[in-house]
């Protein structure tokens, strides 16, 4: 027996809508959560926490519309129609500076990301979805230099000696944390690789290589961009079109205090379908190995 048989002789017929008739309710749905979240945060800011003067008389609490707009670098009226809910596409760019104008924990990032139905592509997230135990491995593997990062180069984590060789990284912004930015923008970090340019046209082509499942994606499109300004020799190997994998090879670093280190480098996958590996690096003779010894007890010393 059908379930339509079930129902009373007077009940009314009630059709099932299609799947794709429930999508704009689900979307305006989201609008509004998107709407209450922003407000709740931009309510529990006080002036004073972000540069600003703190003002006697105010009618709501927190921050106003127009300074949240005013400090992230968008429109008045475009965020005041975010905040209301209205259709309107937020690009990942406009929603990192909101992010970061609001204040908002990795956790609450993620969740603008999720209501704004926008990928965050500035690896950020990346670095919130590693679990505790990298970092403890990183720390165990010192005085060898290790890191994580994403398949966009974007270092997510790095142990002290990776530090000292490639660094330093923690004041950094996390947009200027990515190693292929620095090898062609930071004069220390090309002056310690003694094989610069085999080195950077092998990190080009694994680039172009990952670039090509992100496309769409608008923070690898900026990277390329920002270093195409910033670097003729990227611009140069960009034009080439090569492309490579990562490999397991050798590196030759000139370290300032300790000198020449001969570094065998590891990938380990964290998660190969978004591109996140540990990179390890083993010495390749045993002077490289005291010598790294050396370079991370003097660091613990001058930290002492």
């Amino acid at each position: 027996m059908s379930e339509q048989a079930l129902l009373p002789n007077n009940a009314p017929q009630v059709t099932a809508p299609p799947a794709t008739r429930l999508l704009p309710d689900i979307a305006a749905s989201r609008r509004r959560e998107l709407a209450d979240f922003l407000r709740s945060r931009r309510e529990r800011i006080g002036p004073e926490e972000v540069g600003l003067p703190p003002a006697s008389r105010r009618r709501t609490p927190g921050l106003r519309r127009e300074e949240v707009a005013t400090l992230a670098g968008v429109g008045v009226t475009w965020y005041t129609w975010l905040e209301q809910g209205r259709d309107i596409n937020a690009s990942p760019q406009v929603l990192d500076a909101v992010a970061r104008t609001l204040l908002l924990d990795p956790h609450e990032r993620d969740h603008l990301f999720r209501l704004a139905d926008t990928p965050d592509g500035t690896g950020q997230a990346d670095c919130s979805s590693l679990p505790p135990t990298a970092q403890v491995l990183l720390d165990q593997l010192d005085p060898f230099p290790a890191c994580i990062r994403n398949a966009r180069y974007d270092v997510l984590a790095y142990n002290q000696t990776y530090d000292l060789l490639m660094g330093p990284l923690a004041k950094l912004p996390f947009e200027e944390r990515n190693s292929l930015w620095r090898m062609f923008t930071v004069p220390s970090c090309r002056a310690a690789t003694l094989d610069w340019e085999e080195g950077t046209r092998r990190m080009v082509a694994e680039y172009r290589a990952a670039m090509a499942g992100h496309v769409a994606e608008p923070a690898w499109k900026c990277l390329v961009a920002k270093l195409t300004t910033a670097s003729p020799e990227f611009a140069e190997l960009w034009e080439r079109h090569e492309v490579a994998s990562p490999e397991n090879l050798t590196k030759r670093f000139m370290h300032p205090r300790v000198g020449l280190l001969k570094l065998n480098y590891t990938h380990l996958w964290l998660g190969q379908r978004l591109g996140t590996r540990m990179t390890t690096y083993s010495p390749a003779d045993e002077q490289t190995a005291e010598r790294l010894r050396e370079l991370h007890r003097d660091s613990k010393q001058a930290a002492n």
